[in-house]
């Protein structure tokens, strides 16, 4: 099944174009993303501006509302899968597969944080989802014709095995690997 092209929706409140804007609102994402992961989507936004080194008058600028943060978080973590899967062209299909599912289980962890404020009925949050199997399709499908990757299998059988070990508690991140590699080695051609 081919895949379609991955295309990263634009959240409604999109990076600024200036240059001293735009660092503002990627340190406001970088600090959100670590917020986030370590206190939930209910983090404080007073110490989200803090450890962007902004005030909280330009974190409202940026995004009115906690959720128009949250939002703009889950975007950009979209983009990097897209952006990971086009880097991947440059490397051997196994590898760019690997890369690709290393960086999905990254994503599903900070999705699992965010998704408590993420409106699921939108049109964004369908075109994330879109975005995000178009994206990994093609790594698939390419790494399937070099014989790499069972040809049995397609792009939403390997999503929901990876979320689905992501989403289980481990005594420790070396655990978490080893699961995850059993997964990749069951996803080998016979």
């Amino acid at each position: 099944m081919a895949s379609s092209p991955a295309v990263v929706p634009q959240p409604a409140h999109p990076r600024p174009l200036r240059s001293d804007a735009r660092r503002n609102y990627d340190a406001l994402l970088a600090a959100a993303r670590t917020a986030f992961a370590a206190d939930g989507s209910l983090a404080s936004l007073e110490d989200i501006a803090r450890h962007a080194e902004v005030g909280i008058g330009t974190l409202y600028r940026h995004f009115p509302t906690r959720s128009a943060l949250i939002e703009a978080v889950y975007v950009d973590e979209i983009a990097s899968l897209v952006e990971v899967a086009e880097q991947s062209l440059a490397l051997e299909p196994a590898d760019a597969f690997t890369t690709w599912v290393h960086r999905f289980v990254d994503y599903v962890g900070t999705k699992r944080v965010l998704i408590d404020g993420i409106n699921k009925d939108t049109d964004l949050f369908r075109s994330c989802r879109d975005a995000m199997y178009g994206s990994g399709g093609p790594v698939l499908e390419r790494a399937q014709r070099a014989g790499a990757v069972r040809s049995d299998t397609d792009i939403y059988d390997v999503l929901h095995l990876i979320a689905g070990i992501t989403g289980v508690a481990y005594s420790d991140d070396a655990q978490r690997e080893r699961v995850l590699a059993l997964a990749l080695d069951g996803l080998r051609p016979r």
